[in-house]
């Protein structure tokens, strides 16, 4: 059985009729303001990264640290169940040398960017982001790297907050 479509009644106008000056129409800018909720991991990640410190959940029954933090435990499936705070430095896990800025625009001085696991998480536990202070002979997978803060007045709730991962020095925790 077919139902036959209803339409209301008058023209339909093609789009030459509308953009042709026969239909009044008015273009707007609206100020829209709105709101998101990223979450109770991640609301209170992006809370701790304004105050400048990286913190995690752990699962007390796999005893994984997961890093960025999640509600659920992805290896046992339960709920974690602590808030815990991990270091500012890491490792470099993987990286790539790019000549594309964020807006794919080509560049002189490439960007390094890349996966580090930071100190205190679980194992393959870790995010993608700028490594600076370094160039394409020191970079090294491997490489132990800490974080470089935005100062505290410039700080957002973001992963932005930090302006990128340098190389550990000497005697430096």
């Amino acid at each position: 059985m077919s139902e036959r479509i209803k339409h209301w009644p008058g023209k339909r106008l093609s789009s030459k009729e509308l953009t042709g000056g026969k239909v009044t129409t008015t273009k707007t800018d609206p100020k829209v303001k709105y709101a998101w909720a990223c979450g109770e991991a991640m609301s209170r990640f992006l809370v701790e990264l304004k105050k400048g410190k990286l913190i995690a959940r752990k699962c007390n029954s796999c005893e994984q640290i997961l890093f960025p933090p999640r509600m659920f435990c992805e290896d046992c499936f339960t709920p974690t169940n602590e808030w815990v705070y991990v270091k500012d430095t890491g490792t470099i896990e993987t990286y790539s040398i790019s000549y594309l800025d964020t807006d794919a625009r080509r560049i002189k001085d490439p960007i390094y960017v890349g996966v580090l696991s930071v100190d205190g998480a679980s194992e393959l536990q870790g995010i993608m982001h700028y490594f600076g202070e370094v160039n394409e002979k020191t970079i090294k997978i491997g490489m132990k790297v800490k974080a470089v803060w935005k100062p505290e007045k410039e700080r957002e709730g973001a992963i932005t907050d930090i302006k990128y991962w340098r190389p550990l020095r000497r005697g430096e925790k």
